[in-house]
């Protein structure tokens, strides 16, 4: 390994070695879950130092290792960026749920850091191999998480069927990689790009291109594909909830972006109508089926699925437009849309934590009746979150909605401007969902004999300092990337265009 090798990879070999520090650590002192926060948090946030230090503030030369097979370019470092965000709330968030019910936090830790070492393979994959080992880096550690609390078993069910089906669909997603190799001879992504280009779809590799939709689609909890989501979220440990709807479906699309744009964007007219099939459906159904839920982590769960819909809407007006053409507003809207929606739906998922810091509350909406009285801060915080998931201004949510649908509006494909209507439609249905827990909390008394939320005490206990530190980290993100989304902005058409650049 040189030198360029190391630079290139220093921050997926960041992630690893805290991992490795906090599992020896824990190992040496066990029992210590305070250190193993301290050294959680501290190490996420050295991560995002050398992130960004390596990929020279996303405006750096293209770096590779191992001979190409892995490169970080300017999407790499943008996504990286993301994952360590997301993996710094779930940090902060988490010690106020798994204390009290008595769940080690440095297992906790050093599973989340393996699954985010996958997410950094992902998306600085380039080559077919390494992205499948970094697709099964990221779900292995998945699925340990879903079932962390081993004692419940709504948490053991929920692993179970996401172990099942997640296995499932790598089986697909890998057989469809095998189709794309014996039909290319090369499973580099630019030679795959290359061989593919202006190239008849033949019957065998029409079947490859059909295996890796499913298999992604699985990932991405798009309908019909989406049926261990309700199950898995409702079942997990809430903070790990609120991992799994960011981190895996920010991987996933990372995936989707370098196997769809990357690897097949040259045959894209072949798997566009296929997308736009995907998006209504996903976004549609998710929105139709929240509304009937009464628990606010199931409900939720199908709101993630809704908004995969939504980003796919992106990935629409990208394979809509003819092969050379320049415009990349559908990339850039996938790409701050996933961003966006990690801030506000952490957040959305960290107050629900916040909630159940006391064991046996559940998440039904019916508990947050007067929450404005009961934890006025909290409420307004929940309030944001999920007028930001309506699409108001100027909330993040609003700016990455609009960003998608802008794009499909001004695409060529009469199919894509009718998904952007329809995206429209669905954002106003999916309000009445979101608004209803807002009337309850505002509007509505609390039920007699509700004990007191106990966020207080915020400088007399560690775990209300951190669980505070993460909502208001989500909570400056939702509003900045909606007020002043400039400089993020400068980002995404960096990460756009490395995605299409030639070679």
């Amino acid at each position: 390994m040189t030198s360029a090798d190391l630079t290139a990879l220093a921050p997926l070999l960041a992630v690893l070695g805290v991992a490795i520090l906090v599992l020896a650590v824990d190992f040496v002192l066990p029992g210590r879950d305070d250190l193993a926060v301290a050294l959680g948090v501290v190490g996420i946030v050295v991560v995002g130092a050398v992130t960004w230090a390596t990929g020279g503030g996303v405006d750096g030369a293209i770096q590779s290792a191992f001979g190409g097979s892995y490169a970080v370019d300017a999407a790499t470092t943008f996504l990286d960026l993301v994952f360590v965000v997301i993996a710094l709330i779930t940090l902060l968030v988490a010690p106020d749920y798994l204390g009290p019910r008595g769940l080690p936090f440095a297992e906790f830790t050093v599973t989340l850091l393996f699954a985010i070492s996958g997410a950094f393979l992902i998306a600085g994959s380039a080559d077919l191999l390494v992205l499948f080992l970094g697709l099964e880096l990221l779900v292995l550690p998945g699925y340990m998480l879903a079932g962390f609390h081993k004692r419940e078993g709504l948490s053991t069910e929920g692993a179970i069927k996401y172990f099942l089906l997640g296995s499932f669909s790598s089986a697909i997603f890998l057989f469809g990689l095998a189709f794309v190799w014996g039909f290319t001879g090369t499973t580099r992504i630019a030679e795959v790009a290359a061989a593919l280009a202006g190239g008849p779809l033949g019957p065998g590799l029409a079947m490859g291109l059909a295996f890796l939709t499913a298999g992604a689609a699985f990932k991405i909890a798009a309908v019909p594909f989406h049926y261990w989501t309700p199950d898995a979220y409702q079942g997990s440990p809430t903070p790990v909830t609120a991992y799994l709807s960011t981190g895996p479906k920010v991987a996933a699309f990372a995936l989707i972006l370098r196997v769809f744009v990357e690897s097949l964007g040259g045959i894209r007219a072949e798997w566009v109508g296929a997308i736009v099939v995907l998006a209504a459906l996903t976004m549609t159904l998710g929105n139709l089926v929240a509304l009937t839920q009464s628990n606010l982590k199931r409900m939720l769960a199908y709101s993630s699925i809704a908004h995969t819909g939504y980003i796919l809407v992106g990935l629409a007006a990208f394979a809509a437009e003819p092969a050379g053409d320049p415009s990349r507003s559908g990339l850039e809207g996938i790409l701050f849309y996933t961003a966006a929606y990690a801030f506000m739906n952490l957040g959305a998922f960290a107050v629900v934590s916040a909630l159940q810091r006391r064991p046996g509350v559940t998440s039904e909406i019916g508990t947050y009746a007067g929450l404005i009285r009961r934890e006025p801060v909290a409420a307004v915080l929940m309030a944001l979150f999920l007028l930001s998931l309506v699409g108001i201004p100027p909330t993040a949510g609003f700016f990455g909605k609009a960003y998608v649908i802008l794009a499909a509006v001004q695409s060529t494909d009469p199919a894509v401007v009718a998904l952007a209507v329809l995206a429209v439609l669905n954002a106003a249905a999916a309000a009445f969902y979101y608004l209803r827990v807002v009337v309850f909390m505002f509007m509505r008394e609390a039920p007699e004999g509700m004990p007191p939320v106990g966020l207080g005490g915020i400088l007399r206990e560690r775990r209300l300092f951190l669980l505070w530190t993460g909502l208001a980290a989500a909570g400056v993100g939702t509003v900045v990337l909606g007020l002043y989304p400039v400089p993020i902005l400068e980002m995404v058409v960096k990460a756009a265009a490395a995605l299409v650049a030639p070679g």
